[in-house]
């Protein structure tokens, strides 16, 4: 296999890949805004928005897209179209003229929205913000490219909410807070959440890069599902012995908070922890449905659980202060 190009290989699911890549002896270079801490040697500077940057460093015949915009609280809307969507576009031109023969690359379960509990792959597309319209907006770029390169192959793989070491994102903000003991749960706990540990998405990714598929859709869930309360109640039992309160607060109240900080946040200018769409979120059951062992039969090498209580060590029980850290959310 030619060298491997992971775009934004230098963010938290790319630096888990790029180790994964390595250890196999794999060539790859990173492409990202900013060097990788764990791969400066490998790293290449580049905006995917600028067609001749990304032209000038990009070189292989396999190309793993991560670069995105996905963040709640950007505040310039357009971001989201000129680095999801049309960045997209300047990956897929720089691919035709390098002749890549291979795209994969990482959407969201985040274009089906508030989706039905189990929806998989054949799930209606109802993206109800930015982040996740832009996503099914740059499948579409790829699925073009696609049809324009018959003999081209492409996976796009749509993860959950990805946790593990090191992520600076809305999952550690809750295992932070529930570690802190200040954790008060908001709504029944009832819902349930599709979770993926970083070290399974990034070996599936490493599974798609090796596999012979020529297109597939996949979505990335490490099932089975949490509910919330089964969540909160793991991670207290692993860093304290204990379960818990069962206290919480009901579903409206939370959200006329998190509305509130939302006018707090405009007037003052300042991004707030909680806000109604994070509380809408939290309080969401987020259940996805799952095709990946359909690639090659994989099989993830970590549980949900054993990924989960990996987090809790690295984060909190042996914390590294030299770790890297991404924020993602």
């Amino acid at each position: 296999m030619g060298t491997i190009s992971v775009i934004g290989g230098a963010g938290f699911i790319g630096t888990r890949l790029c180790a994964g890549l390595a250890a196999a002896g794999a060539r790859f270079e990173i492409i990202d805004l900013k060097a990788s801490r764990s791969f400066p040697e490998a790293s290449k500077i580049a905006d995917i928005r600028d067609a001749d940057a990304l032209r000038a460093a990009m070189t292989g015949e396999v190309i793993v897209h991560l670069a995105a915009v996905h963040r709640d609280d950007v505040r310039d809307k357009a971001l989201y179209s000129s680095t999801n969507v049309e960045g997209t576009r300047n990956v897929c031109k720089v691919a035709d003229e390098i002749g890549a023969r291979k795209l994969i690359f990482t959407s969201s379960v985040a274009v089906y929205g508030f989706a039905p509990q189990g929806t998989d792959e054949t799930g209606a597309i109802n993206p109800f913000h930015d982040y996740g319209r832009t996503k099914f907006e740059a499948e579409e770029v790829l699925r073009a490219w696609r049809d324009r390169r018959t003999e081209a192959e492409l996976i796009i793989v749509r993860p959950t909410v990805v946790f593990g070491a090191g992520n600076r994102g809305n999952v550690y903000n809750l295992l932070r807070q529930i570690a802190s003991g200040r954790f008060v749960m908001i709504g029944h706990g009832n819902n349930r959440k599709s979770m993926a540990y970083v070290g399974n998405v990034a070996a599936f990714l490493q599974h798609a890069i090796e596999s012979k598929c020529h297109y597939g859709v996949f979505n990335y869930v490490d099932a089975p599902d949490f509910s919330m309360k089964t969540l909160v109640r793991e991670v207290k039992q692993t860093l304290s012995g204990s379960a818990g309160s069962r206290f919480y607060i009901p579903f409206p109240l939370g959200l006329a908070i998190g509305h509130a900080a939302d006018a707090v946040a405009k007037l003052s200018g300042r991004s707030l922890p909680i806000s109604a769409i994070r509380v809408r979120k939290f309080c969401a059951t987020t259940s996805f449905g799952s095709s990946k062992a359909a690639l090659n039969g994989f099989e993830a090498p970590f549980t949900l659980k054993e990924g989960l209580r990996r987090t809790l060590d690295a984060e909190f029980v042996n914390p590294d202060p030299n770790r890297d850290v991404f924020y993602t959310e």
